[in-house]
């Protein structure tokens, strides 16, 4: 099977930045992206897609080609975040406090894209693939998508992801083999003593003092308890609030944050910090409820499909501008519950970090922006990793 990727992808670049652009001025919050999903629907029927929605606004298209062979399943994310916009390009934000600000907009496009290149060759194509575009990533939306059937008709026998990245400089391309992205749990302590005024503190038992030393040993048990290169673990508190009043000790405190691991020991993580907590709070007279909630699992890349990335990227970029350093991180991505569901599954990194062209700054920070030179090179890598895999090339 041949096809000139490279002279079709320019042939779409000028359509592709517009598409980018359309989505980044119409940005919608998680479950809400029925522009959005409405404009995926009727391009991919457009190109010949089967095409169904799953979990509200995601969508699902399908291309049959027409000889045998594996079927491999390209996931998008598409949801943006309540911020408000911090510039004055053309195609801004027209949803007031609702910004692409991660670079799902790229990723949309961007598919959109590869899946009409490969659907104009579907002739020639061994295999089917799928692409998924999936709602609310932000807040964990893969597993809704799972439980109303997305891994089915057909099931994928492996799934591709992709994510732009500002951390790391335009040109270059971040992947690597095994764990990816951490876990990320999100805990509740609610701490309980007496409340009493603040002149009689001991006819009280205070939440606060009880508090404070728990922080402590948190801090302690990261630092001292799991080594940062076999075991890296994360544990943040973000959130602490006790009292109404300057002179009353009060009855209880809570304090929420987020527990964070890239290795497969979270279960222990878990139970010795529910340990932990309960403990110090009881050497300062105080009962302790904790409560812990999975935001996403651990992403990890399978080695094969990794292999098989690195060697095409390879070609397209060149070997030196593959990189590992900064692609492991303590963030997460629910394409980990796909993988989670029995198919192995390959997520990288596409560098946009480009000063002089503002597009280093953080994501979801309100000054985000995109390196838009990136987008036919993200188009080229998926769709040359996906050939590759079905080997159609």
């Amino acid at each position: 099977m041949y096809i000139d990727i490279r002279k079709e992808i320019e042939a779409l670049s000028a359509e592709t930045v517009g598409l980018r652009r359309d989505i980044h001025a119409h940005p919608e919050l998680g479950f809400r992206e029925f522009r959005t999903a409405n404009i995926i629907e009727r391009r991919l029927a457009d190109c010949g897609l089967r095409v169904r929605r799953c979990a509200g606004t995601g969508v699902i298209g399908v291309l049959e080609g027409a000889k045998p062979g594996k079927t491999l399943m390209l996931r998008s994310d598409m949801d943006a975040l309540p911020l408000a916009e911090n510039n004055e390009l053309p195609f801004c934000s027209q949803n007031p406090g609702v910004m692409h600000a991660c670079g799902h907009d790229c990723h949309v496009a961007v598919q959109l894209q590869v899946a009409k290149l490969l659907a104009a060759h579907r002739d020639e194509l061994p295999g089917t693939l799928v692409f998924l575009f999936q709602p609310n990533e932000e807040e964990i939306g893969a597993p809704r998508m799972i439980e109303q059937g997305a891994l089915t008709d057909p099931r994928p026998d492996a799934i591709l992801g992709m994510h732009v990245w500002s951390p790391i400089q335009t040109g270059k391309v971040g992947m690597v083999s095994g764990p990816c992205c951490a876990s990320s749990y999100y805990f509740k302590a609610t701490i309980r003593g007496k409340g009493t005024h603040g002149c009689l503190p001991e006819r009280g038992v205070s939440p606060i003092e009880a508090g404070r030393h728990v922080l402590a040993a948190i801090n302690s048990m990261q630092t001292m308890e799991y080594g940062t290169l076999d075991e890296p673990t994360l544990i943040t508190v973000g959130s602490l609030h006790a009292g109404d009043y300057m002179n009353i000790i009060p009855d209880e405190l809570t304090m929420e944050g987020s527990i964070r691991c890239l290795h497969r020991n979270e279960a222990a993580v878990h139970a010795r910090f529910r340990e932990l907590v309960t403990a110090v709070s009881a050497a300062y007279r105080c009962d302790c409820d904790v409560s812990l909630t999975c935001g996403n699992s651990m992403l990890e890349n399978d080695a094969q499909l990794a292999e098989l990335a690195r060697s095409v990227a390879a070609g397209v970029v060149g070997e030196g501008n593959i990189v590992s350093e900064g692609v492991r991180e303590m963030g997460g991505d629910d394409l980990a519950e796909f993988f989670l569901a029995g198919i192995p599954g390959f997520y990288y990194l596409v560098g946009m970090g480009n000063r002089a062209k503002g597009s280093d700054a953080a994501h979801h920070s309100r000054d985000f922006r995109v390196d838009e030179d990136v987008l036919d090179l993200c188009v080229e890598l998926q769709a040359r990793i996906a050939l590759t895999y079905l080997d159609a090339l």
